[in-house]
């Protein structure tokens, strides 16, 4: 590189303040007296002479500067040139003159080997290459005192060894614990920043983000608060950011940076417990920040609210709670979590301010559908899917992409509305998979047989989910209700009426997911734990955009009793907390229970809807008849469904079951192997179902039939 391409570059200053440290190196060498071995040819390799350092010093290409200019004048570039990396280091990390010097003399064999050998020579070792403390404190202090003074540029608190700029060590296979004979190494990191490396340090690529977020549609009172973030920028406030919507948070953070002219980095808590070297990682991060000048963003603070104490979870939190004290700048924590535990983040010297950011409302989601869709927009019911999926922005986002990708794969142009409610499904969170059991939806409308004014209900909950943007938003009853804006569904009736099906009925036709809560692991023994797994399974829920399905309701949603004892106390306390927590929910929860009188009163009055299931009549169970055989079933002329629908009073879930064992019968047969389902298959799978429910097989049920009971044939022999 010659002078020409390095000048009105950061580099030509570097270059300068380096040979400026030649020239300090040359002046040292003059005050040493040393004489000639007259033994050079035979020891050459073994030793550095006196006369080969002084013609690497007199080099004009060491370091390529320009020119040779006088000690003062070299000094005085230092101030000259405010914008080049040099003075940005000093002035990040608040070095002294002096500290600046011990970096360059610790960048210089860097960046020319052939200083190895002068600093060898000036500490009389061939072996040590490297500057060592007594070196440095020689070449830059006048004196005694002056050094003593010095040494304190190298304490742990001092920004040397504090940021990590330099490292000290000893040299390797030596056994010196003096502290002068220490070498000084300048950190990778800084030497690359030196040289012009942009990108973050390579040991903090895996965990921070230099990358702007995007902007998304953020409510009012959050414009608002980025307004005045970016007023008060320059006094370096911390920014707590809670609520679920990360790409609103992320975009807000985004929003203020770029207003305020400076950059954002993103690290991301929840990697940091599993890192090694954790502190040390911790002070790479804020010497990142610091360096470059950027705000930092703390994403997923939650991470660190694990009761469990998990490795290097306490590491984790004094790094965070370190970065937070340290830094003075401009700063975001972001968690999901309504509140943030006071003392999680630890103390910090600037002011504060707590913004909760909701997921955006249902009229501001279907504006960001109509700006990502665009045209497409026109013909989709985006007022439904935006009642339906409570997205934040960036999964809205996310979810127009993979609807387009899904759409292109099948060689269409635009997605449909199904491509985008499957993808809202797929960014919705999936938290709830380790807390209930997902259900695949199988059934639609034409699968229910209810009586007209239950199927009128189940239709009015359906209307109630896709219009409530409609009715809250567009007609105001979102000022009118504080609680309770989510949907509360009661199915009661007896095991097989239909409960579960018109559940997944509802879920299939929204296009949502569905999740049935297993309460036995809900309900624990220990006091707080039920209302803990409940809280969970809300908390998710909001998130994930289902539909809960609690069976056997009763069992936990029961009624309260009177106070005997601390057992009365505490379950009578769970009862309460739910019935808060289901007038907080937004969402849709179904409470499925087979006695209706064993719901607490409380919890009735709170539900919107109450659907009871009758047992099924005649006619309504011959039409389950005529429905539970798929189309390709082959039903032989002997198939007599009106009778097995007036002779046996059973539900439809009773029913279900015969017809699969029946065709399994059929398909087994000796006689006519898997030709089609016979009466004589249907009776002999209704005696099975029979046995099972402990009911007798009587005449009176059986009639004409009564006889192939006792028809027997032999097993086909495996």
């Amino acid at each position: 590189m010659s002078v020409t391409t390095v000048q009105g570059t950061g580099l030509e200053h570097l270059l300068a303040q380096l040979r400026r440290i030649t020239a300090l190196v040359s002046e040292r060498l003059s005050l040493l007296q040393s004489s000639d071995t007259g033994d050079e040819d035979e020891f050459r390799g073994l030793y550095v002479s006196e006369g080969e350092v002084q013609a690497l010093l007199a080099d004009p290409e060491l370091f390529r500067a320009e020119g040779s200019k006088s000690l003062e004048a070299l000094s005085s570039d230092l101030t000259g040139d405010a914008f080049s990396r040099l003075a940005r280091l000093q002035k990040a990390f608040g070095l002294s003159p002096f500290e600046l010097d011990v970096v360059l003399i610790a960048l210089a064999p860097e960046l020319d080997l052939r200083y190895e050998k002068i600093y060898a020579f000036l500490q009389d070792d061939v072996t040590r290459r490297r500057p060592s403390v007594d070196l440095a404190l020689r070449l830059l202090c006048p004196g005694l005192a002056a050094q003593i003074a010095a040494r304190r540029s190298f304490d742990a608190d001092a920004p040397l060894l504090n940021y990590r700029l330099i490292e000290l060590s000893e040299e390797a296979g030596s056994r010196q614990t003096a502290f002068l004979s220490r070498s000084l190494k300048l950190d990778d990191g800084i030497v690359a920043y030196l040289l012009g490396e942009d990108r973050p340090d390579a040991r903090l690529r895996h965990l921070l983000d230099f990358t702007p977020g995007t902007t998304t549609v953020l409510a009012a009172d959050a414009y608002a608060a980025a307004g005045r973030l970016v007023e008060l920028a320059a006094d370096g406030w911390l920014c707590v950011l809670l609520g679920p919507d990360e790409a609103g948070k992320r975009s807000l953070a985004t929003t203020v940076c770029r207003e305020a002219g400076v950059g954002l980095v993103v690290l991301d808590v929840a990697l940091l417990p599993g890192q090694p070297r954790l502190e040390s990682l911790g002070r790479l991060i804020e010497r990142e920040s610091l360096l470059h000048g950027t705000a930092l963003y703390l994403a997923g603070c939650e991470s660190l609210l694990r009761e469990r104490e998990e490795p290097g979870l306490v590491e984790a939190r004094r790094v965070v709670s370190r970065l937070l004290q340290a830094e003075s700048g401009l700063a975001f924590v972001s968690s999901n979590q309504p509140e943030l535990p006071g003392g999680m983040v630890g103390p910090s010297r600037r002011a504060s301010y707590t913004l909760r950011l909701e997921l955006p409302g249902y009229l501001e989601r279907q504006a960001m559908w109509e700006a990502l869709l665009g045209p497409v927009a026109v013909g989709l019911d985006l007022e439904s899917l935006s009642s339906r999926f409570r997205l934040a922005g960036g999964q809205i986002e996310a979810a127009v992409a993979t609807a387009r990708a899904e759409a292109i794969w099948r060689g269409e142009p635009t997605p449909t509305l199904a491509d985008l409610e499957s993808a809202c499904r797929t960014h919705s969170s999936g938290r709830l998979n380790g807390l209930a059991r997902k259900i695949v939806p199988r059934y639609t409308w034409d699968d229910l047989v209810l009586p007209t004014d239950q199927f009128n209900i189940l239709l009015e909950i359906y209307e109630q989910v896709r219009q409530r943007t409609l009715v809250y938003d567009r007609w105001g009853f979102d000022r009118k209700v504080a609680l309770g804006k989510g949907l509360n569904v009661v199915f009661a009736g007896p095991s097989g009426t239909g409960k579960t099906m018109s559940a997944e009925v509802l879920a299939g036709e929204l296009g949502m997911d569905l999740y049935k809560i297993d309460l036995s692991n809900m309900v624990s023994k220990y006091i707080g734990e039920t209302e803990k797994n409940l809280e969970r399974i809300f908390t998710e829920a909001g998130e994930s955009n289902a539909i809960l399905f609690f069976d056997e309701a009763d069992s936990i949603f029961g009624k309260r009793s009177e106070v005997r004892d601390a057992h009365d106390r505490y379950a009578n306390i769970e009862t309460g907390y739910l019935l808060q927590k289901m007038e907080e929910y937004d969402g849709i929860v179904v409470l499925a229970t087979n006695l209706r009188k064993n719901l607490d009163d409380a919890f009735v009055r709170r539900m919107h809807f109450m659907l009871e299931y009758p047992f099924p009549e005649e006619e309504d169970r011959l039409e389950i008849w005529r429905k539970v055989f798929p189309v390709e079933v082959p039903l032989g002329q002997s198939v007599d469904l009106r009778f097995m629908a007036r002779q046996f009073k059973i539900a439809g879930g009773n029913i279900k079951n015969i017809a699969l064992a029946a065709a399994f019968l059929a398909a087994g047969d000796l006689d006519q192997p898997g030709q089609s389902v016979e009466m004589a298959h249907l009776i002999g799978a209704t005696r099975r179902e029979f046995q099972k429910m402990g009911k007798l097989c009587t005449h009176s049920d059986f009639g004409p039939y009564f006889a192939l009971l006792n028809e027997t044939k032999p097993r086909r022999k495996v």
